[in-house]
């Protein structure tokens, strides 16, 4: 592949469209879920925007064109994703996080599944989808021998599994109005594994709002609503599963199977937070310059012109850049390399680590740059900085699971180090 950053017109025109959208429905977002107080009634307050990102392909688009839907490369996907967060988070992480919970799906492919995506590519309603995966205590060591796992369990009895536990912060999963997604692939262990390796008893099972009507009240419920630093209008609670019963059918990867898809999965989407992260400092850098030329300070010239406030900004601009091009080449690496999936995946996980690292730092600059005026909450900067905080401990957190997994790599008998760009060196 030549190395070449003009963006082709399929590209340009995800650009256009993505822009286009976040500078409808998106712009205003924050006035509207603002006007309530608790952040699950913000998060019921997006739900237009979120039908119009529905009626506008943007959840279809979020599926592979061999599973019925309209989703393009990888590349497509941050460009999206950085126009899109650059205006608003909270309403945006809601649209993606639908498509994290599709992703298992979309990853294994498999034909006796298609009419759990049925929703999905109707291009009606506000269908919604989660992956649930993190747990009360956190799931850094799930894979730990001799640790506990996961507390979320699966039975297996007669036609049906039994699943019992409880997880949280997984975005989207209690659905709208509270009483379950439309469909949730939901992490968990079986009661019966085949050894003691504890990935042999990971497990992803399909759970749809009709499995839950069909189960006896409180077989689902929402223990309580997180409020969060920022994305205050998204919904990521703390529920629970008593013996909450769903067909055999609905495995989606049998027991033994189930890690590889988690750990895919949070490979797509580590590429994704660079891009979160790009669009947040995109976002800082534009309101900072434009405060820097606009304000002096009672001084006899804008602020631009001071070597100090010059250097920050041009620090947050090189820094962005840099952050964005890591990205794009991370998302072209994943799908089409060079290099084997270990020597792609540990691009994403870079990617991740350093982008979302890189944010919060940005932010704080721009903060720097502005000076007191940044603390009023007129400004955007102090929601930014709320924003940011999260990137580097979500989607697996960078100290406790993405460097690690580095590491992992590195350590591998079989490591090449700069195969995600040159190709395997033997």
């Amino acid at each position: 592949m030549p190395v070449d950053f003009h963006l082709s017109p399929a590209e340009e025109g995800v650009r256009k469209a993505a822009a286009g959208f976040a500078a409808g429905p998106l712009k205003d977002a924050k006035k509207t879920y603002m006007k309530y107080q608790h952040h699950h009634e913000r998060f019921q307050s997006t739900r237009p925007i979120y039908q119009q990102a529905v009626a506008g392909g943007l959840i279809k688009g979020q599926i592979p064109p061999h599973l019925g839907g309209a989703g393009g490369t990888l590349v497509e996907a941050v460009i999206l994703v950085e126009e899109m967060y650059s205006v608003e988070p909270a309403a945006s992480l809601t649209i993606f996080s639908t498509g994290l919970g599709l992703t298992p799906m979309n990853l294994t492919g498999k034909p006796e599944h298609k009419e759990f995506l049925a929703p999905f590519l109707s291009g009606e309603g506000e269908p919604m989808a989660s992956m649930v995966f993190s747990e009360p205590g956190g799931v850094a060591n799930y894979l730990e021998k001799g640790a506990p796992g996961l507390i979320t369990t699966a039975t297996h009895e007669g036609d049906e599994w039994v699943l019992n536990g409880e997880k949280i912060w997984a975005t989207n999963s209690a659905g709208w109005d509270f009483e379950g997604a439309d469909l949730q692939c939901v992490v968990c262990r079986t009661t019966t594994p085949s050894s003691d390796e504890p990935a042999d008893s990971i497990m992803i099972l399909l759970v749809t709002i009709a499995d839950i009507k069909r189960n006896a009240p409180g077989a689902f419920q929402v223990l309580r609503h997180v409020s969060t630093a920022g994305h205050t209008a998204c919904s990521g609670p703390h529920i629970k599963y008593t013996n909450l019963r769903v067909p055999a059918k609905n495995v989606l990867c049998p027991p033994g199977s189930g890690a590889p898809i988690v750990s895919a999965a949070f490979d797509c989407t580590a590429v994704l937070v660079g891009a979160m992260s790009v669009g947040i400092m995109r976002a800082a850098f534009d309101a900072a310059l434009a405060f820097a030329k606009r304000d002096n300070r009672r001084g006899a010239s804008e602020l631009l012109t001071r070597q100090a406030v010059a250097d920050l900004l041009s620090g947050i601009k090189m820094q962005t850049e840099a952050c964005r091009a890591l990205t794009w080449k991370a998302a072209n690496c994943l799908e089409n390399g060079p290099g084997d999936y270990n020597a792609r995946r540990e691009l994403a996980l870079a990617t991740k680590i350093y982008c979302s690292d890189a944010c919060t730092k940005a932010v704080t600059e721009a903060i720097n740059v502005v000076g007191i005026t940044a603390y009023d909450a007129d400004h955007p900067f102090a929601d930014l900085l709320n924003t940011a905080m999260v990137l580097p401990i979500f989607d697996g957190g960078n100290v406790g699971i993405r460097r690690r997994h580095m590491q992992e790599l590195m350590l591998s008998k079989d490591y090449d180090s700069w195969a995600s760009t040159y190709g395997p060196s033997k």
